[in-house]
Parts: C-alpha cells; structure tokens; sequence
C-alpha cells in the first residue's frame, strides 16, 4: 500500500529537519570562513543504494546532485556489505566527485539492524588542498593539489591517521582542513543518530518504502512538469569570458514526452593550459538544478528528479573533459550552464526562466599573520541576480549556488585585511520590463605589517549577464589594485594597498519601454536607477522639481522610441 500523503509529509519533512540540524552542526564547528561564513558545502541523506532522499534548505544545490554519483563509485570500492559501523570514507577526484580538487566529499554509512540503511554525504570545499594558488593557469589536475583516491577516513570509528598525516603534510593550513574534516564528521554522526532513531520509530521496511515513494512521486512530478512542454527542439549559444579565450557553451534540449535531453555537441573544446574544465558530474547537476528551479521549484531536491533528464557532452570536450585536464575553476564554465539552458527554453516557456546573473566571484587572502601563523580567508561576493518574468532580480545575490559572503568583521579578525567600502552601484542591474539585481563596490585594504597574497577568480568582465527576451545585459564587471586594471594571477598586497571591486550586475528580463513608470521613479528615488538612465534606458522622463514622471513627456519619449525601433 502506498504511504498516505499526510504520513509523506510528515515523515519527509522530518528527513529535511534532519538535515538542517546536520548543516547547522557544520557551519557552527567548522573552522575556516569557505565552509563556516560562505556555506560553500552541501549536506544530504541517501538510501543504502546511495539514492539521494533529502538535503538541508541551505545546500549549495551542484553539490547535492552529484554527491549521489561519489558515493555509487565509492561503494563499488568498497561494497556496502563490507562496511562497519564507524566507517567514513572520502575522496576528492574530480571525475568521482564535485568537479575539482578542493572539494572533499565524505560519507558515513547510518546502520539499524546490523546493515547500512542509509549515508549521511557531505561535499565541501575546504581551505585549501596544496597545489598552486592561481585560480587558472594549471596545465595538468597534478599542479592543482593533492588528489585523495577513495579510502577510509575512518575505519570501524578510529582515524586513518596515515591518510590524516598525507593531508596536513599537503595543506597550506592544515589546522583549517582537518578542522573542517573532523568538523563534518562530527556532524554526520549527529544525523546519523537521528536517521537511527527515525528508523527504529518506524521500522527499517517503512523506511525503504519511504525512499521508494519519496523517489517515485519526485520523478513523476517532473516527467508531467516535462509533458506540458511542447515537443521540440530548442538551442542556443552562450559566450563567456574562459581564460585567454572565450568559452562557448552551446545546448540543444530536446522535449519528447516526458523525458528531456540536453545535449552540448558544439561546445569548446576542453582547454590544455586553463583550469577551466567541467567533469560530466558538474555539467549534469547544472541542468538538473536550472530545470528543477523553473519546473517544479516547490519539490524538495532529491533523485527522483534526475531520471527523466538526460545530458550529453561530447567527450574532450569543456563541458566534459578527460583526465588528466586542469580543473580547479571550473565554475568560470559551469556558473553559465543555467543561462545557455534558460535561453534555450525561452523559446517554449518565457514565463519560468531567469536572465543572467552576476555572481559570483571567489576572492581568497592568504599569508602570515604578525604573530607568525599561516592563515586563509575566503571571501565569496555576489553580483546582482537575473530578473524573472515577474520579479526584478535581487542586489548582491548569489545565483545558481547559494553561498554567502565572509562577514566583513569575521575577515578582519582572521586576516589583515580591512573592508573600507561596500556599496551598491546605481544603474548596474540591466534595463528590462523586470530589472536586473544590482552589482555592488568593495574595496579591501591590507592593514598588517606583512604583505598578503590576494587571488582574485572574476567572471563576466568581458561578457556581460545576458538580458533575456528583450532585457539588456547588466554591468560587466572589473577589479583594480591601486587604482590599476590587473589581471587575475595572485597578487602581493603590501600595507596601504588597495583592492577594488566592481562584481557584475543581473541582467534584465523583457522590453524596457514595457517597464511601468511608476517602479521607473521609484528606482530613480532609491538611488538605483539615475535620472538620465530613466529616460535612456526606460524612456521614462523624471520631472527634476517633483522627482515624478512626466508623462506627457514619458510618452512622448517611448512613442518615439517605438518609432526608430520599427524603423
């Protein structure tokens, strides 16, 4: 008999609940700013077949779609019938994992009744795993840092001390990465005592047969979001800044019933000199993720989802390149994966896409400390977010992930490095019948008596968030040090000097002479949209005595402007 939809809720809601305590244990002891103050990680539940059942509200999304891939290779080295209880096991390959060397992925088998009943997975991207500091200039995943292959962390609940030592020994801050680790171990026992006293409530049975129907009604939502798009074939093609060179990211997503292809024929080939590569794992959870926030936003995230969605990349390719290619930033490719796939399907569903985003930038402090300590703070700044076909896009929003910048008093106490200035910049958001999110200004000045290394990842300084249906572009962004365009190697940041920020700004969604007047003035009132933006980019003329439209004026303006555009 299938479970009654109250019970479902019920019982589902408590496997979520379970999850928030999970990543609020993790956030409140971990040690470094990446994974404590950015939430640059993702904690899940998974069946003992390593089916994805419930996440924590605030996991970064990527990452709870391909930590069920880690663990299903992870249990065909080390076969679920063989584990004991204490175990924990870890890799951070790329091709197994999250896409790049600094994110750890662990697991704890969860065991009721002698045998594993479940997994508490956690991916998170730790301070630091050796390697080079640049972002971008990596020729093989070798110079990018330590690479652990699937082992035991901990084996029937003591540490792998061998593999513990080969960590520190790699780390630039192994306080802060073994912290994190033993961090997030200590969590995953916490939900892993809660799963236990669920199953004993109800019964290890019940407990499968909540996976299978939590899985089966998840797909089924998804396969009829599919089915009430037309039958088709929709492309398109997005230009982003790479490294060197452009990245072209071209899709075909083919609707056919209820199933759906997205396939990236056409896209860059995989760059030899440039960590800017994309497993398969990472392109995949991208379109996942893009298709689940326009289709069934309100479903909580687990795999059932995944199944009627299939994603081709052409091997050697950017969007699924071959070991051993550099990889590190392989976000400067995948944070646009979302935009190829909403341009594409503007063409069937205008009214649940997104236009582009500005975020987001990783800006990472490293150096020592007066008293001679080694430190690393991670900062990770937003620009604005895409305007929907309904809502202007939010100011300083992270989107596709949803991490959170480092406060501004936590860098401070951890490095010596000051935040001067942050502040949103007018007429940044792009024009459009709902406006771009706005970009924002931040400058950090080194105020320690020894010099940092400062190592800046930027995006969409060339390429600008794309507007959609008629919406405009928003602000690209650009960063200076001392008042000087650099580029984005690391950089030595002595006393006095500083660095400047401008993120990018969330680009707009549909015709900006369609903008009402009204939200037009009350923009121009809040600072921002400028006057003379109104009226050029709005057509919408601000009476300088009143701070009102004029509308005589504000007509005449867009009627003329219709005019040229027929023309």
């Amino acid at each position: 008999m299938p479970i009654d939809p109250i019970s479902l809720e019920i019982q589902w809601n408590r496997l979520i609940t379970i999850m928030d305590e999970v990543d609020i244990a993790v956030v409140r002891t971990s040690f470094s700013t990446i994974v404590g103050e950015s939430r640059d990680f993702a904690v899940i539940m998974l069946d003992a077949q390593g089916r994805s059942l419930a996440q924590s509200q605030m996991s970064s999304p990527a990452f709870t779609c391909m930590l069920p891939v880690t663990i299903k290779h992870l249990l065909r080295q080390f076969p679920a019938e063989t584990l004991r209880p204490g175990d924990v096991l870890i890799t951070n390959d790329p091709w197994i994992g999250t896409g790049h060397l600094p994110d750890l992925s662990i697991f704890m088998p969860v065991f009721a009744g002698g045998r594993p009943v479940g997994f508490m997975g956690t991916a998170a991207h730790v301070s630091d795993i050796g390697g080079r500091l640049d972002y971008f200039d990596a020729r093989d995943v070798y110079e990018e840092g330590l690479r652990i292959p699937p082992s035991k962390l901990f084996m029937a609940g003591e540490p792998n001390d061998q593999l513990l030592r080969i960590i520190e020994a790699n780390v630039r801050v192994p306080d802060q990465v073994l912290g994190d680790v033993f961090a997030i171990v200590g969590a995953e026992r916490i939900g892993a005592g809660r799963l236990v006293e669920f199953v004993d409530a109800y019964g290890v049975e019940h407990f499968g047969e909540l996976a299978e129907e939590i899985l089966r009604r998840t797909e089924m939502a998804m396969r009829q979001a599919i089915a009430q798009i037309p039958d088709g074939e929709y492309a398109y093609v997005h230009m982003a800044d790479g490294y060197r060179e452009p990245v072209r990211i071209q899709v075909r997503i083919v609707v056919e019933g209820d199933t759906l292809l997205a396939d990236f024929t056409g896209s860059s080939p995989q760059f030899p000199d440039a960590s800017i590569n994309c497993v398969t794992n990472i392109a995949a959870a991208d379109v996942y993720y893009s298709i689940k926030s326009s289709f069934i936003p309100e479903i909580p995230n687990n795999e059932g989802l995944f199944r009627p969605i299939r994603v081709f990349a052409p091997e050697g390719s950017v969007l699924n390149t071959t070991f051993p290619s550099p990889v590190k930033s392989r976000s400067k490719t995948s944070f646009h994966i979302h935009q190829a796939i909403y341009g594409a399907l503007a063409q069937a569903i205008p009214d649940r896409v997104q236009a582009g985003s500005g975020s987001f930038w990783l800006v990472t402090f490293y150096g020592q400390a007066d008293d001679g300590s080694t430190f690393a703070a991670h900062v990770i700044p937003n620009g604005g977010k895409g305007a929907t076909a309904t809502e202007d896009g939010l100011p300083t929003t992270a989107f596709p992930y949803n991490g959170t910048v480092t406060p501004v008093e936590i860098l401070e106490n951890q490095s010596p490095v000051m935040a001067v200035r942050k502040r949103f910049i007018a007429d940044s958001g792009g024009a459009g019948r709902t406006r771009g999110g706005l970009a924002q200004e931040i400058v950090y000045r080194c105020k320690g008596g020894r010099s940092v290394i400062a190592a800046v990842r930027p995006d969409k300084l060339k390429f600008p968030a794309p507007g959609i249906l008629g919406g405009k572009a928003g602000m690209p962004g650009h960063f200076t040090l001392n008042g000087v365009e650099v580029t984005a190697e690391p950089h030595r940041i002595r006393k006095g000097d500083e660095l400047v920020l401008w993120l990018p700004g969330g680009a707009g969604f549909g015709d900006p002479l369609a903008r009402d007047p009204g939200r037009v003035a009350e923009d121009v009132r809040e600072g921002f949209v400028t006057v003379a933006a109104a009226r050029e980019e709005y057509g919408v003329v601000i009476d300088p005595g009143t701070g009102e439209v004029d509308a005589a004026a504000t007509s005449a303006e867009r009627a003329a402007r219709r005019r040229t555009t027929i023309a």
